[in-house]
């Protein structure tokens, strides 16, 4: 079986055969032993839909769903679980159940890179559906202010219409990186893989025609929508046959391109700087684990007149340069509760 089956079974069972326990430290890409967020999120809909949770007090509820989600992904239940932080040390995240869309997390900030595995569970306590995303992505969905001061960065537009920031990819991505790649037949969302790259000049040409484009405004309410909108257009300029956006960091992931839509000149940036160089949460390319800092970052400015929105300019750098175009905002740190409103079509349809 090689790395690149496209079972998430493949990760379950090489933790079944490894005999790690939950707590046992797994390297963040480790092509064979750490899950990779989508994939996480399929084996734990595979085996956890369906499961009752109905008569359960709440501290049993808790344990039982921590044994479901051990089995599932192949580990050993432990006789008792330890109260650590996060509660699944060697996957690195935490379990949630919700029957509303209140998210409540106690004691402690979000971690960006921390994976939030959050269960829907019915009004008859059946677990119907199983989302798993990171604490960056979690605060991009807070309206109430409650969370860490997210960090930011200011886009003043210059006199060109088109910007590579950085004209070479960094150090680490470059040797991964082939000119002319054919991805017609790839999805937009699957893990990034040597050869199967384009070099960031190159994308930043396919990229620069969209400059004067214009899609309908879907309205401020409807971001999301917007940003749909355009990634559809980046997807079809990169030369994919298929468009899709599974919502996760960053958007185009077979890429790692992170696009952003600008109609004002505050860039919101989550949890995570775009200079960091923590792991990145897919497989290693070639024994490399990619970090933020390698990710290219795709920023369009629009206008728009409540009608269409209108792309006027494109600004395309690494991580690692992001801030010697853009300045970053200082801000502060808020500790307190924190109760995240999740979107009514946070779980899908």
């Amino acid at each position: 079986m090689t790395i690149y089956d496209n079972s998430p079974e493949r990760y379950a069972e090489a933790i079944r055969q490894s005999g790690l326990s939950i707590y046992d430290p797994i390297e963040i890409g480790d092509p064979e032993l750490w899950i990779p967020t989508p994939e996480l999120e399929q084996l734990l809909n595979a085996s956890m839909v369906g499961v009752s949770l109905e008569g359960l007090p709440l501290r049993t509820r808790s344990k039982v769903v921590k044994e479901h989600v051990c089995r599932a992904l192949g580990y050993p239940v432990p006789s008792s679980f330890r109260k650590t932080q996060p509660r699944f040390p060697g996957q690195f995240f935490d379990t949630y159940t919700q029957k509303s869309n209140n998210l409540q997390v106690w004691n402690e900030e979000l971690a960006p890179a921390r994976r939030y595995v959050i269960l829907r569970v019915s009004e008859g306590d059946l677990i119907t559906k199983v989302k798993v995303v990171t604490g960056d992505s979690l605060a991009l969905l807070d309206t109430t202010g409650t969370l860490t001061q997210k960090y930011q960065a200011r886009l003043i537009p210059g006199e060109a219409q088109s910007e590579l920031i950085s004209d070479v990819d960094t150090g680490l991505l470059r040797p991964f990186v082939q000119e002319g790649v054919n991805l017609a037949a790839v999805s937009p969302v699957s893990h990034p893989r040597a050869g199967q790259l384009q070099p960031i000049n190159e994308i930043f040409e396919r990229l620069e025609g969209l400059v004067g484009e214009s899609f309908p405004d879907s309205g401020y309410d409807q971001e999301r929508n917007r940003g749909a909108a355009l990634h559809r257009l980046v997807c079809q300029h990169l030369g994919y046959d298929d468009y899709r956006d599974d919502g996760r960091f960053p958007d185009v992931r077979n890429q790692l391109l992170e696009v952003k839509l600008q109609t004002s000149p505050t860039i919101d940036l989550g949890l995570v700087c775009p200079d960091s160089e923590e792991a990145l949460d897919v497989p290693k390319i070639e024994g490399w684990q990619i970090r933020h800092c390698d990710v290219r970052y795709a920023l369009f400015y629009a206008l728009t007149d409540g009608q269409r929105v209108t792309l006027t300019h494109l600004f395309l750098s690494t991580g690692e340069k992001f801030f010697t175009r853009f300045p970053q905002f200082q801000g502060k740190v808020l500790n307190k509760k924190l109760q995240i409103p999740l979107p009514a079509d946070f779980f899908g349809g």
